[in-house]
């Protein structure tokens, strides 16, 4: 595995030399070592990123910072894989949207770090030329829980729900809370998620049934039914139309 190792401190760049040494064991690699983005963009040169399958990136550096070489990276041909290595836990989320890997949090541990270096292994994209997903193929939320990041695939969610200064999101299987707000979402995957509520959005591909349901703070109205779930969720009475156009589809 060629890995090419970006940071502004000598020092850093060093152990990670030393830890990369020390998993030779298990996996032989070539090192290479840029102290800023400049001279990381310059080895890359105009292979597009193919002379590197790995680069293991610091985010404060003088000059363009480690989430914006990330981001240029994912115009390049054939980018390497992204791991990045910081002192700093608090840029995960935005880590991550930018397709990192991994996210490693200095200082490294040997066995955290060979952790990284199986799922770069895992994820290497195969040689043959896979078929062209669609768009929506692999979108995904980040969301941090109880002092983890994880990445939660779109097509696992149910619904969306609006509760005081956070959002619940829910899946067949369990429920997660995360910072935002609901127009957001919509606007983001119009395609995948239907408004209901004030309060709450559902996947269009779950949506099974509408039906007549009293609501304590509404009185009689309206719920839909989402398919793998016994919770119903209320409808607004100015959403009923869309929710049936919805099951006409």
């Amino acid at each position: 595995m060629n890995i090419l190792i970006v940071d502004d401190e000598a020092l850093a760049r060093s152990r990670l030399r030393t830890l990369l040494g020390d998993c030779a064991e298990t996996l032989h690699t070539t090192v290479s070592e840029a102290g800023n983005a400049g001279e990381a963009m310059a080895l890359l040169g105009p292979t597009g990123g193919s002379a590197f399958d790995l680069v293991l990136l610091d985010i404060h550096m003088p000059g363009q910072d480690g989430l914006g070489l990330a981001h240029a990276l994912q115009a390049l041909a054939r980018p390497p894989a992204v791991v990045f290595v910081t002192a700093h836990a608090d840029h995960a989320v935005n880590a991550f949207e930018l397709d990192a890997v991994d996210y490693l949090t200095k200082p490294v541990r040997r066995e955290r770090l060979q952790q990284a270096l199986a799922k770069v292994q895992r994820s290497a994209r195969p040689t043959h030329t896979p078929a062209a997903p669609s768009a929506a193929d692999g979108e995904a939320l980040v969301i941090q829980d109880r002092g983890r990041t994880e990445r939660l695939p779109l097509a696992e969610v149910l619904y969306f729900k609006a509760e005081q200064k956070y959002v619940t999101v829910r899946t067949a299987t369990r429920s997660y809370i995360m910072d935002g707000a609901l127009s957001e979402l919509e606007a983001r995957y119009p395609t995948r998620f239907l408004r209901i509520h004030r309060n709450a959005l559902v996947a269009r591909r779950a949506v099974r049934a509408l039906e007549k349901h009293y609501d304590p703070e509404e009185g009689d109205g309206w719920a839909v039914r989402l398919q793998g779930m016994t919770e119903l969720l209320t409808v607004s009475r100015r959403q009923v139309a869309a929710v049936r156009e919805e099951l006409a589809r």
